[in-house]
């Protein structure tokens, strides 16, 4: 069917736009986090910011299985 079709290149998308929000958001508070350590007087370290991988690959995992699983139910109900 041509819904499975659709909804594993929705999920592959998402996949592919989460990976770049994530790489966005890492470097966005990796570079927070080292002005503040320097300036304002933070004191965690700028490698902290990496801990927000953990999330956005949890996303980017279950929306490329989903893409993968539906391109597979779509190959079956050819």
């Amino acid at each position: 069917m041509k819904k499975y079709r659709r909804l594993g290149w929705l999920f592959a998308v998402s996949a592919i736009l989460l990976s770049d929000v994530m790489c966005a958001a890492v470097a966005y508070h990796y570079c927070a986090l080292q002005w503040g350590g320097r300036y304002a007087g933070y004191s965690a370290p700028p490698d902290v910011a990496f801990v927000l991988c953990i999330p956005y690959g949890v996303g980017i995992v279950i929306c490329a299985v989903t893409a993968w699983l539906f391109g597979k139910k779509y190959q079956k109900s050819l």
